[in-house]
């Protein structure tokens, strides 16, 4: 007899476990199946998705290592630190990174055991409904397994997407994976795509002493961004050594003896070829989708591969959902997590809501840079009237203590209402900072609200006070 449960989540990143999580704690019967493509040390699927062990976590444990060694290097002076012989292991740095990825995804399994989730070791895929629910197949090394849901929630997340001409094998050629797994850092680095990853891995090995170029299609940088803050951004990468090639068109990448060499042509029309020793190609990525058999219970994939939805995440089939990155939105973790949330919540018959225009976004290169909620320039292409409000942080005294005071926060707000309209970060701990911002916008506040909250002295908190105050050019200490 094929064991039964309410809510089936099919894949454990971010979305899937948390949905889980969830749905466990509202009193469902659950079960979870992962088919990881990721080591383990005890040869099991790996829990956690891209983001726990070739993305998110991995990347950040990367970028922490690679900015403590470029302060030591180049920073300690500043602060009467003389220090000598200063040098980076590399495979220390990859073994610390791999250690923390190993704690997270066992975290995850601890979760599975504390909320009593059945992890189903395999992949999932549709076969049918019956009266009893939905038939799902899970495909794992000991053979094929079915099990009934009634409810199905898809959460089987996204690979990174690779272009024509340019064979990915993870070694001198690397996607976001093989990127994470240098055992060195190189002298010549190319990267395609000057997007959230391009950017952060390509700023990890900068700092490790490698030379970067950076070949993006689109004719402006960080077209997503605030334009204030990308002109800002493109400034600071150039002066920390980034070279980064707009309107490009890719051609050919062919393995040589010393590396590869990338044929491109620029903005001019002009042919060049970039020759380095590793490449990595981060051009965005695309929904798994593809082997979950939808046709099975009614459902099929748009032309782009993602599975259409609702606002509450419901697809066409009745009781079953889709979150995170195989439907549309952002292919941020956090916003899997709190869609995962949502729908479970939506099977306990309550009533939760989630505001994607609330949702931050955070590029994790130095300074941080983050945004929520609506740019200058889509205020301007939509015709509304507006305020800004902008402050640096070396008019800050925390900033200018910790050595950090590049960029600014600049808050855009309703000229008529005060209404945050959104909030613009390019500075250090702009991930942390950013979360004010989404929550004053969440409450519908006003820059107001923000100017007459009482902010600790000294931090960096301050210059999201300040930008507030600026909005009515009333900032205090500018």
């Amino acid at each position: 007899m094929s064991k039964q449960f309410d809510v089936l989540v099919i894949g454990a990143g971010p979305g899937g476990y948390i949905a889980a999580i969830r749905a466990a704690q509202l009193g469902f019967s659950v079960a979870c199946c992962e088919f990881s493509a990721y080591d383990d040390p005890a040869g099991e699927p790996r829990l956690g998705g891209t983001c726990l062990n070739a993305g998110c976590i991995p990347l950040k444990a990367l970028v922490a290592s690679s900015e403590a060694y470029e302060k030591a290097v180049l920073h300690l002076p500043e602060h009467g630190i003389t220090a000598t012989g200063i040098s980076i292991d590399v495979a220390k740095m990859q073994k610390r990174k791999e250690a923390i990825v190993t704690k997270m995804t066992s975290g995850v399994k601890f979760l599975f055991r504390k909320n009593k989730i059945t992890f189903l070791k395999g992949r999932g895929s549709f076969a049918g409904k019956t009266d009893a629910g939905y038939r799902i197949i899970i495909s794992g090394q000991d053979g094929d397994e079915e099990v009934l849901s009634q409810k199905v929630i898809i959460a089987t997340g996204s690979k990174a997407r690779h272009i024509p001409n340019v064979q990915v094998d993870n070694v001198t050629i690397c996607d976001n994976e093989g990127a994470l797994k240098f055992t060195d850092a190189p002298k010549k680095l190319g990267v395609i795509g000057a997007g959230v990853i391009g950017l952060e891995v390509g700023s990890v090995w900068r700092r490790l002493g490698a030379e970067v170029t950076i070949l993006e299609v689109m004719p402006s940088f960080l077209g997503a961004a605030d334009e204030s803050v990308s002109r800002e951004a493109s400034k600071l990468f150039l002066k920390q050594g980034l070279n980064i090639k707009l309107g490009v068109r890719i051609g050919q990448a062919k393995l040589t003896k010393d590396g590869v060499s990338i044929a491109y042509t620029d903005d001019q029309g002009s042919e060049h070829t970039l020759e380095c020793d590793k490449l990595i190609v981060s051009v965005g990525r695309t929904p798994n989708t593809e082997k979950l058999n939808l046709e099975a219970v009614g459902l099929q994939t748009d032309e782009r591969g993602f599975i259409p939805v609702n606002d509450h995440c419901a697809t066409a089939a009745p009781g079953v959902y889709a979150i995170g990155d195989v439907v549309r939105g952002p292919m941020l973790a956090h916003k899997a997590e709190d869609e995962g949330v949502m729908v479970a919540e939506l099977l306990a018959g309550q009533k939760p809501h989630l505001d994607y225009n609330s949702m931050p976004w955070v590029i994790y290169t130095t300074p941080e840079i983050a945004w929520v909620g609506k740019t200058e320039q889509q205020l301007r292409s939509e015709g509304r009237d507006y305020k800004t409000g902008q402050f640096p942080f070396a008019a800050n005294g925390r900033a200018l203590g910790l050595g950090d005071a590049d960029g600014f926060i600049k808050m855009l707000a309703d000229a008529k209402t005060d209404e945050i309209l959104g909030v613009h970060i390019i500075g250090a701990s702009a991930s942390d900072l950013i979360a004010e911002a989404a929550l004053a916008m969440e409450f519908h506040a006003s820059s107001e609200d923000v100017a007459r909250t009482c902010h600790p002295h000294p931090s960096l908190s301050e210059v999201m006070r300040e930008a507030a105050l600026a909005i009515e050019k009333r900032a205090l200490n500018m």
